[in-house]
């Protein structure tokens, strides 16, 4: 768990960060997607370089394709990544199950556009299967496979939320029910909005719900995440990709960034999501925070 925040003024962060933007030839721009898990990454890793004396140039709340294209193109420098997205989506590749052979694919198709990655965290932003903490215990569900074995014994008794592209798409529930052999039945999926089917299961409404893996609802409705121990769920582990030109030029960022893949993991990211987006906290403050309570920074 993460200790109670304490509120710093915004104002002291902000000088943090502005620090060191006199510092000649230490510049690097960090690019980050539109979500909650990307703001606090790319804050936290612009905590980092400016402590280290580099100038931070921030590019926040960015689609997938259009920060890849600024990375790419040289207009973002590194952001952070998942090894999925980029295996699956950019690369047009078959899902590895193995979390170092897709990283490894990754580095080395990447490298064709001049892009290097490294440090790879154990955090895994990918698909999920989970209960309710009650539901779990009381019918002994700790796994798909004990899901899947409770489904089998028991037809029709159990129902799931999930969105529509999960309901239907080969990497989603098909494939896990094909994977694990069993079938919800087609009464038994209740389809609706991804951002609806952890409520419906905290309202008894549902027994199983899709999610990923470091959803701060997770935290919020107290759910168990259902062990894949199928490995079916292709990973999404998160890694830092950088401009080759940028490391080459700049390679002690990996020991830098490293201070933080080696620290973060799913647990972690989804207690600090949580911390933002239901406790409302300011993405800046639990960044910081986070980093002073692990000695990655030195409080101001």
């Amino acid at each position: 768990m993460i200790n109670s925040l304490k509120l710093i003024p915004l104002l002291v962060i902000a000088l943090i960060l502005s620090a060191c933007s006199g510092v000649a030839g230490k510049e690097v721009t960090v690019g980050g997607k539109n979500f909650t898990e990307q703001y606090l990454l790319s804050e936290m890793t612009a905590f980092l370089l400016v402590e280290e004396g580099f100038k931070v140039n921030q590019m926040n709340n960015l689609g997938s394709s259009v920060v890849r294209s600024a990375l790419i193109n040289g207009q973002v420098d590194m952001m952070w990544e998942y090894t999925g997205t980029a295996l699956i989506t950019y690369m047009g590749e078959e899902s590895i199950s193995d979390p170092e052979k897709a990283f490894e694919r990754v580095k080395e198709l990447d490298s064709e556009n001049n892009i290097h990655w490294m440090n790879m965290s154990e955090v895994n932003n990918t698909y999920a299967l989970a209960m309710t903490s009650e539901r779990s215990e009381e019918l002994g569900i700790t796994s798909i496979s004990e899901l899947a074995d409770y489904i089998n014994d028991n037809p029709g008794e159990l129902t799931m939320a999930a969105d529509a592209e999960f309901a239907n798409r080969s990497d989603g529930l098909p494939g896990v029910e094909e994977t694990y052999g069993f079938s919800f039945g087609t009464g038994q999926v209740k389809q609706m909005d991804l951002g609806l089917t952890q409520r419906s299961l905290d309202n008894e409404q549902v027994d199983v719900s899709v999610a990923f893996e470091t959803d701060a609802t997770i935290r919020s409705y107290d759910l168990v995440v259902l062990e894949d121990d199928e490995r079916f769920f292709p990973p999404y582990r998160i890694a830092v990709t950088i401009n080759e030109e940028v490391f080459e030029e700049y390679p002690e960022i990996e020991e830098i960034t490293a201070r933080l893949a080696e620290r973060l993991d799913s647990n972690i990211m989804r207690e600090l999501n949580y911390l933002v987006d239901i406790e409302g906290q300011s993405v800046s403050v639990v960044a910081y925070d986070w980093l002073v309570e692990n000695g990655l920074l030195e409080e101001e």
